[in-house]
């Protein structure tokens, strides 16, 4: 079928439906909506057999709804309505939630139904949950939608039919004194709070006296004191004392115009100054207490886990460096297999944009942020000690795909996405990119990747062994990273699986020193931030404050992306490696 996507941003959700959509074959083509004229030109030209609307915050125009078929992706139970049911969902405590796929009529989530999904809501941030059960959800619901579709035979449930027997409701939309909260409420309802509200708007506090946006709260169940009592700071995250307990913030945004998102420490500025740091070292044995670390280390016979969640998968040069430092110790462990295990919601999406956006010189920051990448990327290529899992839990963006890459062997779990492309964000990209794709899937689908932006599912990415091993939604991710990784580990030729692996190093660097990577890379990531050749400074802003960038709507509009499988299968077969691996 032809299929148009019409939502607001090409955000997670949506990408995963264009993934999905572009793998079953169907011709489909993506238009950002801006305006009710825009849209309507959008269907004019395209003429689509369906139209999809996975993340809207525009009411599509009647004249439209009228004459196609178009499904809105609702992430509610049957019955629920309005623009904040993850919102309500998570600070009514509902126990299980889920998505509908409705159809499109003159009331705001009124239409037909055509599938429903449900799950059991975690306790974790909104939008956690959103990257995870409800992405998954919506896919299934939807995919279940459009066969229905094509059958030809199936008649919606309309509204009325469905709200006789729904426990879902109209709900208003939020507003950020829904979430606002005071120190002295017990710990559970406080992180409802803070995690309805993330990663937007924030739940609003007072913290030494200045009122600051949340997000990113968690338990910790040692620290005690006064509620509101700033106890100690731990990786640029803080830990305030509730009425029973105590919650480590990692992120505030001052409430006033302008302010953005940053670690919290770093936007308390001087006021973090007096407060007491908190260590745990690395290689602390764990308790089974509730606390915050950031980058954590665990070991189970020949096997090392390294753990680095960092939030929204930014990583900020101190990160880099910190991360660093913490696989230059899990080397020295007389370990065989060393597995990155990222974070639980997202691997990583590179360099720390808000933090760039804050510091008082953004060309140098952006400079050292990326060289600190790239030395954590060094350091896992070069290794001849141990072999390197890259194991992803969650979605991959930017600089992230690359410190994936740079590990023996990439396992995947089913669903996650892959943007390993900057050039949206006015940057040519280092992270020794032009090394790492080409040897994985060779310099044609590097330069398809890379140019055109074309997020990637794990379907086609195992197609064209970008990863090596896709686990399935049934399986347990962790278990079956642990046995893939124990398995090598015990392979009676080991050692000469490591003298392989030194001798491919070795044969890389007489083809093309790895430096010389860098340093080309580098020379064009100079331009891109000290002379903003790309516009980078400007994309960088508009990301940074939610604005929506014209150039970058225009470019994602005006390009069509419903030929993206068949661009790599016609040329698979005559695509050349740099050598066989």
């Amino acid at each position: 079928m032809k299929i148009l996507l019409i939502t607001t941003a090409f955000n997670g959700l949506s990408q995963r439906v264009w993934v999905e959509l572009d793998k079953l074959d169907h011709k489909v083509k993506l238009h950002l909506a801006s305006a009710e004229q825009n849209m309507e030109e959008a269907v004019d030209q395209f003429q689509p057999d369906l139209i999809i609307a996975p993340y809207l915050k525009t009411v599509i125009p009647e004249i439209i709804w009228k004459q196609f078929i178009c499904l809105i992706v609702h992430p509610g139970i049957v019955g629920d309505r309005g623009s904040s049911s993850l919102d309500w969902a998570i600070l009514n405590n509902e126990k299980e939630w889920g998505v509908t796929i409705l159809q499109a009529t003159a009331k705001m989530d009124a239409g037909p139904v055509w599938a429903t999904r449900t799950f059991p809501v975690r306790n974790i941030s909104k939008s956690f949950l959103y990257r995870h059960e409800v992405t998954e959800a919506a896919i299934s619901a939807l995919l279940e939608a459009i066969q229905k579709i094509e059958s030809k035979s199936f008649i919606p449930q309309s509204f009325s039919e469905v709200n006789g027997y729904s426990i879902g409701r109209w709900n208003r939309s939020t507003n950020e004194n829904d979430f606002k909260f005071s120190w002295d409420t017990e710990t559970d309802s406080l992180l409802r709070k803070i995690n309805a509200a993330d990663s937007t708007p924030g739940a609003l506090c007072e913290i030494s006296g200045t009122e600051y946006f949340c997000y990113g709260g968690s338990e910790e169940d040692e620290l005690k004191g006064q509620p509101g009592q700033i106890l100690a700071k731990r990786d640029d995250a803080i830990c305030v004392a509730t009425k029973d307990a105590a919650v480590w913030i990692r992120c505030l945004k001052k409430h006033e115009a302008g302010a953005i998102k940053l670690p919290a420490a770093i936007a308390m500025d001087v006021l973090a100054n007096n407060i007491p740091l908190s260590f745990r070292p690395l290689f602390e044995v764990e308790s089974g207490s509730t606390t915050f670390r950031e980058i954590r280390y665990r070991e189970e016979g020949e096997v090392g886990f390294l753990h680095f969640d960092f939030y929204n998968g930014a990583m900020g040069t101190d990160q880099c460096r910190r991360l660093h430092s913490a696989f230059l110790e899990a080397k020295e462990r007389k370990t065989k297999v060393i597995v990155l295990m990222g974070g639980e919601d997202i691997w990583c999406n590179g360099i720390h944009l808000n933090m760039i956006e804050a510091a008082p010189d953004p060309a140098q920051a952006s400079w050292e942020n990326i060289n600190a990448l790239d030395d954590l990327i060094q350091e896992i290529i070069c290794t001849e000690s141990h072999y390197i899992i890259s194991a992803l839990q969650g979605n991959a963006g930017a600089g992230g795909v690359p410190l994936a890459l740079a590990a023996d062997k990439v396992v995947a779990k089913s669903g996650i996405v892959f943007n390993p492309h900057t050039r949206n964000m006015g940057l040519y990209g280092s992270e020794y990119w032009t090394y790492l794709l080409p040897r994985r899937i060779g310099t044609e689908k590097s330069l398809l990747f890379t140019e055109e932006c074309l997020p990637w599912g794990t379907s086609i990415a195992t197609e064209v062994k970008l990863i090596d091993v896709c686990v399935g939604p049934n399986e347990n991710f962790v278990e079956k990273v642990k046995a893939i990784a124990e398995d090598i580990a015990g392979l009676s030729w080991f050692p000469k699986l490591l003298a392989s692996k030194k001798f491919k190093r070795q044969r890389d660097e007489s083809y093309k020193p790895l430096q010389k990577y860098r340093d080309d890379e580098l020379e064009k990531m100079h331009k891109n931030f000290f002379d903003d050749d790309l516009n980078y400074d400007s994309r960088r802003y508009c990301f940074v404050h939610k604005i929506k960038s014209g150039e970058n709507v225009n470019s994602i509009t005006g390009k069509d992306l419903f030929s993206q499988r068949r661009k790599i299968w016609r040329r698979r077969k005559y695509d050349k490696l740099f050598y066989e691996t």
